[in-house]
């Protein structure tokens, strides 16, 4: 109600309030009272002058404080005790009092920490002893290498902070320990120095893996309590907080803990373990917990018992608050103020602040212990009274004013509302009222008669007329009176009672055989005058109408049931008051299936027709219904109709979605919008897709009217500096609901006293030019036509545009953290410098030049973003070793602000990054080469490389073995130890701070592993080709690996089981085609890495048959005689026993005279037998009789033939290129052709 009104505190800072020393402090202070009231403040209980102290203001139309530090200060100086006072004409009302504290962060005192020498299975503890911050700091405790530590039953922190261990292993000394505290304000985290655990041990052995364990297990011990001490202890706790108990026990093994509470049960739904048991959470404690707890800590040893006794205290607590008193002259009335707490509060009370002893005499006021009672109060006597309840343990003070007013009725509740029952219910009509004196309320219907109360109606003192049971005949308007010694106010209340909403024929339930049609009846009655939507369940959820499924206004149709449709069926009747339901089980039976032989049929599917006939019928200011006749819908069920329409005053030809409705259905009662010259169509949907539209209706224009709703999406904000463009999203076609759709555009600064600007337009855009600088404005835009304005709009706050910041940051310093990071701090810009939103804070940087000579940098300009008002922040991901230089700006919407002065700095040296590469080549059994490349990021003067190497075969590994290589070396040959295993290679690059990233390779497989590893080092076989024949092939290829590998030429055929005699690949059948593959000997080849090739045929076609002529049986004869010849020859130098390894061709004639042609056998030496670059090697016709009979056996890595698993023949060949006399010629490119003959025989 409007008039006087004493004042009211309506928001307030907490009791104990602590403050970030980093920002500005505001200490709240709000109220609310007619005349407005005006604020003081005391500071320890005397007079605090914000006038005088140019770092305080107040702001304005409130009394919060604001203690500004931009320009200097200590927050420390402004700790205290702070009360609020807010005074009127008719009171004073105070707030509590506000203990302000600044938080505090202390650093950690320095200390030298000694090895902490201890025995094995000795119970130990290590304190914490955090410094005292404001907020106390979280414990946490790490290893220094910020490994947390693990925390068992054994080993856990206590409350206190320390870390307890019930008993020390060996494995305890693998690390330290040490306590972090991490401080909640300015979100720093200290670390004490680690502690260092010697844990000793008599009469140790050394187990295979290397660790020392006891010859004997620890011995066991019985448990033993480290916290707390002794048998008993006491604990006071405070009415409503948590109670946290505790005990840890030493002993081994570990000790378990269990809980229990003297002569009753642990408090039932309050009671939490935690810390592995060894703490017990009370919560929200009542004076019902106090009592004696005890904790039991038991082992196989044995077990104690701790005893703790809880007391409860509580600071006061509110039983009856005062509450405020409204009182007409000469009225009685009393303010009670009773609150509890142990010990029991004291009861003072005051008024306007003053002790009420102190104030003047009232003799209406009469002063009883916690209630003040008021007799014959007159005007004038209107004021604050303050209640405090205090103990030692805390205060609770209200507020609660007497306001002695002569008000005439007033009716709160809206005018002409209009209630709607269902006939038979209980209702009730709300008139609630204000007045001084307090009014009385009577009420009428159809404005003559008695008053309504009893019997039916049963009237309230709050104003509300109750009907127990709501007839058609109390249907009509009733009107409420409230009437005082000084006037009457009354309002119209209309009631409508409703017919009930009633199934009159529900669905009943039914035995079906699978297949059949299925109709459930729902037939309802309700009021016409209400909205009836009928609904359906299954199972009680919500029944999917399906393509087998009909809703129809009285029931619901299921053709073709199924097994799925057995179950419950719900139909649910409701309107917007009421709803009924009726329930139906159906059960489904299977048919007899006969033996019967159908032959289906698939019939093509295609989208549906259009529908057709559009009638529009019903026509109604705001609804129309639309019919149509389905088309085909082509072997696919119709599963949806959507429902377009056409405008043609905002889009005419532009076609809109309006409603889509069940495939079931071909008629539809659309809702419309005014003054919309409407046109519609139909288009169907299948499974297969949408039909064409179908021809569209005749139009139908419906009637105008005034707007409903206003734009949305309201904003203002400035494109330039002076000015705020206003924009909205425009109401569209259906919205309009008239011709000349306009918009009145209001706005003006964000002030009550201010006045109202406004502008008519048509677009949705309006620019207000000339604006100050980023200051607030109020906005509203509302639509209208001719025929009137829509609703009162929402006022939305928008800004003018923003300037570029006027000032730069200062003081920026900068700390170096490591290598790639640094810290900054700054010294903020005040904020009437922004001219805007302040968005973040910028550094920008760039690496000016690297700490290593004649290595060139990019100087790339980068910067970090510091979202907010704030002043340090961290810069990282720099690269060592570099010298840096950074700026800073400040940045609003607009952009960004001066510059700051450029600042340099140098990062440290860090790791280096990995090698470039590491490549791998293997050019026999014996040795490895290994080639790598200098790191990227160098990040400081290398020191040199680490090379860690082991063997492996399969799971079995070897030792590692270390090589340090000094920085110029790029190159290291490893002599292996057996020709089988594989090994893997861990190469990085250091400096001074250490070693950096390694890079990990693995030499290449062998051909006789298990899973082989293809090479990594880059080199490849590419350009295989077959020059075929019938029964023989010239293969070559070209490669890039070392001399002397060994090359398998390998080829399959799935027709023929082919065994070879020799080294020449043989026995090739004409007309069949090959795959082959070539691959070095410690390689596989790869799965689709073949080429193909086809022998030709034998015979041409539309041959004689030659077999029958006489020169072809002379022929025949005399080649069995020279193949006999042969033979013999073959035989005879076989048994020679001769062995001969195949070689390279070197396109050379041997020297006749040399004594190994002699006896068939030849020495291969490197330096006599150099390959040329790009040369060719090849087995063709022209090798001699002594080569080719070398066998696939005898050279080594031949042997029987092997068969895939479809049973075809892979044959293996090997050919050895001759060996190069220097290392360096890794990609020396050689063509190496093989000629693979084979004989008819």
């Amino acid at each position: 109600p409007s008039g006087s009104a004493p004042p009211t505190i309506t928001k307030q800072s907490v009791k104990d309030y602590i403050v970030d020393p980093r920002d500005n402090i505001f200490i709240e202070c709000e109220a609310k009272g007619n005349p407005v009231p005006t604020f003081s403040w005391t500071r320890n209980g005397k007079f605090f002058n914000v006038a005088k102290d140019p770092k305080v203001s107040m702001r304005r139309r409130s009394g919060t404080l604001v203690i500004d530090f931009h320009s200097g200060g200590r927050p420390e100086d402004y700790e205290g005790e702070y009360q609020c006072f807010a005074r009127n004409d008719y009171g004073t009302a105070l707030s509590s009092k506000i203990h302000l504290q600044v938080s505090k962060s202390p650093l950690w005192p320095k200390e030298k920490v000694d090895v902490i020498e201890v025995d094995e299975g000795a119970p130990l503890s290590l304190q914490c002893n955090p410094p005292p911050g404001l907020p106390s700091p979280v414990i946490f405790w790490m290893s220094s290498s910020m490994e947390p530590i693990h925390q068992d039953k054994r080993v856990s922190q206590g409350q206190n902070g320390d870390l307890y261990f019930s008993n020390v292993m060996l494995q305890d000394a693998q690390t330290d320990y040490s306590c972090n505290a991490r401080f909640h304000f300015t979100h720093t985290i200290q670390q004490k120095n680690p502690y260092t655990l010697k844990v000793k041990t008599s009469k140790c052995h050394a187990d295979s893996s290397g660790w020392v364990l006891p010859a004997r297990g620890i011995t066991e011990t019985t448990p033993s309590f480290m916290y707390p001490y002794g048998t008993s202890s006491s604990q006071m706790v405070l009415r409503g907080v948590d109670l946290l108990l505790e005990c840890i026990a030493s002993g081994v093994p570990a000790p378990d803990i269990m809980w229990y509470k003297k002569g009753g049960e642990l408090p039932a739904g309050k009671t939490k373990l935690e810390n592995f048991n060894k703490a017990l959470r009370i919560s929200n404690v009542s004076e019902e917990d106090s009592g004696e707890y005890f904790c039991l800590a038991s082992n196989k040893m044995g077990s104690i018992r701790h005893t703790i006794s809880v007391r409860v205290k509580a600071a006061p607590y509110w039983l009856d608050e005062p509450q405020n008193l409204i009182l007409a002259p000469g009225e009685d009335g009393r303010l009670v103020c009773r609150a509890n707490g142990n010990p029991k509060p004291a009861i003072q009370w005051l008024v306007n602040g003053e002790p009420i002893e102190a104030s003047p005499p009232n003799p209406s006021r009469e002063v009883s212990g916690d209630t003040i009672v008021f007799r014959d109060t007159q005007i004038g006597s209107s004021a604050v009274y303050q209640c405090n309840a205090s103990n030692e343990h805390g205060y609770l003070l209200a507020n609660a004013f007497v306001s002695v007013l002569d008000v005439p009725p007033r009716i709160l509740a809206p005018r002409n509302q209009l209630i709607k029952v269902i006939q038979n219910n209980r209702t009730r009509l709300d008139c609630p009222f204000f007045g001084s004196p307090i009014p009385t309320l009577r009420w009428f219907k159809n404005g003559q008669g008695n008053t309504l109360d009893g019997g039916n109606y049963k009237a309230h003192e709050n104003g509300s007329l109750e009907m127990t049971m709501a007839r058609k005949e109390d249907q009509g308007i009733y009107t409420c009176v409230a009437t005082n010694i000084l006037g009457k106010a009354e309002a119209q209340v209309r009631l409508e009672v409703k017919d009930p909403t009633r199934i009159v024929r529900g669905p009943e339930d039914q035995v079906m055989m699978r297949g059949s049609m299925l109709r459930l009846h729902c037939r309802v009655k309700h009021d016409p005058t209400l909205k009836l939507t009928v609904t359906w369940l299954k199972d009680d959820a919500p029944l999917y109408i399906g393509n087998r499924m009909k809703k129809e206004d009285d029931g619901l149709k299921i053709y073709g049931v199924a097994e799925r449709d057995q179950g419950d069926y719900t139909c649910v009747a409701s309107t917007e008051l009421d709803k009924d339901s009726a329930k139906a089980y159906l059960t489904v039976l299977g048919k007899t299936v006969l033996p019967v032989l159908i032959c289906l049929v698939t019939r093509p599917t295609e989208r549906p027709d259009e529908p057709r006939d559009l009638e529009l019928t019903d026509l109604a200011e705001r609804s129309v219904r639309l019919t149509w006749i389905p088309g085909d819908d082509n072997n696919s069920p119709i599963t949806d109709y959507l429902v377009q329409f056409e405008e043609d005053r905002f889009q005419p030809g532009i076609w809109h979605n309006h409603s889509r409705y069940p495939g079931s259905v071909n008629s539809a009662v659309l809702r419309l919008s005014p003054y919309v010259n409407y046109q519609f169509r139909v288009i169907a949907v299948n499974e297969v897709g949408s039909s064409v539209p179908s021809v569209p209706s005749e139009r139908y224009q419906t009637n105008g009217a005034r707007p409903e709703i206003n734009p949305t999406g309201v904003q203002g904000a400035g494109t330039q500096k002076n000015n705020m463009e206003i924009t909205w999203t425009p109401l569209n076609a259906t919205q309009a609901y008239g011709p000349n759709l306009r918009y009145i555009v209001r706005w003006r600064r964000r002030d009550p006293r201010g006045s109202w600007y406004n502008e008519t337009v048509k677009t949705p855009r309006h620019v207000v030019w000339n604006t100050p600088i980023y200051v607030p404005y109020e906005i509203k835009v509302q639509a209208e036509n001719d025929f009137g304005r829509a609703p009162e709009p929402d006022t939305v706050i928008g800004y003018s545009g923003e300037d570029y910041p006027k000032a730069a940051p200062t003081d920026v310093r900068i700390r170096v953290l490591n290598s790639t990071a640094v810290a900054l701090t700054w010294t903020r810009v005040h904020l009437d410098t922004i001219q805007g939103q302040l968005k973040e804070y910028r550094a920008y940087f760039w690496r000016d030049s690297s700490l290593l000579k004649n290595l060139w940098v990019s100087k790339k300009r980068q910067y970090v973003s510091f979202p907010g008002d704030r002043n340090r922040g961290i810069v990282s991901r720099l690269f060592p070793y570099s010298n840096y230089k950074l700026e800073m700006v400040v940045t609003n919407g607009r952009g960004d602000g001066p510059r700051s002065e450029v600042k340099e700095f140098p990062t440290p040296e860090g790791v280096p990054s990995s090698p470039r590469y590491l490549r791998i080549r293997q050019p026999n059994l014996e040795s490895i080469n290994l080639e790598w490349d200098h790191p990227e990021h160098p990040n400081g003067v290398l020191t040199g490389y680490n090379l860690k190497y082991q063997a492996f075969n399969g799971s079995k590994t070897g030792r590692t073995l270390v090589e340090n290589f000094s920085p110029n070396q790029t190159r290291f040959t490893l002599q292996r130890t057996d020709p089988i295993s594989r090994y893997r290679f861990f190469l990085s690059a250091r400096t001074q701070v250490g070693e950096g990233k390694t890079i990990m390779e693995e030499s290449p497989a062998l051909l006789n592993e298990a899973t082989p590893t293809p090479a990594t080092n880059g080199s490849s076989i590419w350009d295989i080709r077959a020059m075929a024949n019938s029964n023989w092939a010239n293969i070559t290829w070209s490669h890039n690996y070392s001399a002397g590998t060994d090359f398998v030429v390998k080829y399959i055929t799935s027709k023929h089981q082919i065994t070879p005699s020799s080294v020449q690949l043989a026995n090739l059948t004409p007309g069949m085609m090959y795959k082959l593959w070539v691959f070095p000997i410690w390689s596989s080849p790869s799965e689709h890495s073949y080429i193909t090739f086809t022998t030709s045929s034998a015979y041409t076609k539309n041959h004689v048959d030659i077999a029958t002529q006489g020169w072809f049986i002379g022929l025949m004869c005399a080649i069995a005689l020279l193949v006999l010849i042969l033979l013999i020859v073959c035989f005879i130098k076989r048994s020679r026993g001769g062995k001969y390894p195949v070689r390279d061709n070197k396109d050379e004639h041997l020297n006749p005279e040399d004594k190994n042609v002699e006896d068939g056998s030849f020495d291969y030496s490197d330096e006599d037998n150099k390959p040329l670059p790009n040369s060719q090697t090849s087995l063709d016709g022209t090798i001699k009789q002594q080569e080719s009979d070398d066998s696939l056996v005898d050279y080594g890595e031949g042997g029987e033939g092997q068969f895939n698993e479809d049973g075809s023949f892979i044959g293996q060949y090997t050919v050895k290129k001759d060996k190069e006399e220097t290392e360096g010629n890794e990609s020396s490119e050689a063509t190496s052709p093989v000629n693979a003959i084979y004989s008819l025989a």
